[in-house]
C-alpha cells in the first residue's frame, strides 16, 4: 500500500538499557492516545498502521507507533512470537509515555495488530486504570486466553468475513472476556485487509470504538 504518512515526530524511547525508536503523531484536538502494537515481523513502519494511524489523527487522536524490538533482539527470530516479552515491553512503554505531559494530559487506549492483539490485550490486563479501550485488527487474542478475564477495557475485535481460521479464534477470546467485546465481520476482506475500502472501514470502526470508550 503506497501512502504518504502524515507528519509525525521520531523519537527516542529509552527504558533502562533499552533503545527502541518511536513515531508521535500529536493530534490538534488531543481526544486520546493511541498506543500501537504489530504484528510479528513488522515495526512501527508498518503500512497499515501508519494508515489507521493518520486517520485516526485527522479525527483528534494522537498516537505513538514503535519498534517492540530492539535491533538487536530483532535477529532473533522466535522473540518475535514471544507474548510475555512483547507484552512487557508494551507496558513499560506505555508507562514511560505516561510519564511525559502528553500521557498524563490523554486517555489511553491500545490498537493491536495479528499477533499484536495478543500483547496489546496481555498489557491492558496488567495496566487496568491505565488502559480505556482496546482495538485488535486481524488479531490473534487467543494467544492470550489466560489475560483476557483481567482485562477491563471495552475491546474492538475486527476480522474479515475471508479469514476464516481468525473468525472463529477471535470467537473463543470473546467468550473469554468478561467485559464489554464486540466482535465485528469486515465483509469481503481477508487477513490483512489489503482489499479495496476495507482498511478505511477497519479505521473507521477504530475511530468510532475509541470515540465512545476512549474520550474521558
Amino acid at each position: 500500500m503506497e501512502r504518504v504518512f502524515s507528519p509525525y515526530t521520531e523519537i527516542d524511547i529509552i527504558i533502562g538499557n533499552l533503545y527502541l525508536k518511536g513515531n508521535l503523531r500529536i493530534a490538534a484536538r488531543r481526544k486520546g492516545l493511541v498506543i500501537f502494537s504489530h504484528g510479528s515481523g513488522s515495526s512501527r513502519l508498518s503500512s497499515r498502521n501508519n494508515f489507521v494511524a493518520d486517520l485516526l489523527l485527522n479525527k483528534g487522536f494522537s498516537s505513538l507507533l514503535f519498534d517492540l524490538l530492539t535491533a538487536e533482539e530483532d535477529k532473533i527470530y522466535d522473540n518475535r512470537f514471544k507474548i510475555p516479552l512483547l507484552t512487557q515491553r508494551l507496558v513499560d512503554v506505555t508507562k514511560w509515555i505516561h510519564k511525559k505531559a502528553i500521557g498524563q494530559e490523554l486517555p489511553i487506549g491500545y490498537f493491536g495488530a495479528s499477533t499484536g492483539a495478543a500483547s496489546a490485550l496481555s498489557a491492558a490486563a496488567k495496566l487496568p486504570k491505565l488502559i480505556k479501550a482496546v482495538v485488535c485488527r486481524g488479531g490473534r487474542p487467543d494467544l492470550a486466553l489466560e489475560s483476557l478475564p483481567l482485562v477491563k477495557a471495552p475491546t474492538l475485535l475486527l476480522v474479515g468475513s475471508l479469514d476464516l481460521p481468525v473468525i472463529e479464534l477471535n470467537r473463543k477470546a470473546q467468550l473469554a472476556m468478561e467485559i464489554n467485546c464486540e466482535l465485528r465481520i469486515i465483509e469481503g476482506a481477508t487477513h490483512l485487509f489489503p482489499e479495496q475500502g476495507k482498511l478505511e472501514e477497519v479505521s473507521n470502526r477504530t475511530i468510532e470504538w475509541f470515540n465512545k470508550y476512549l474520550i474521558e
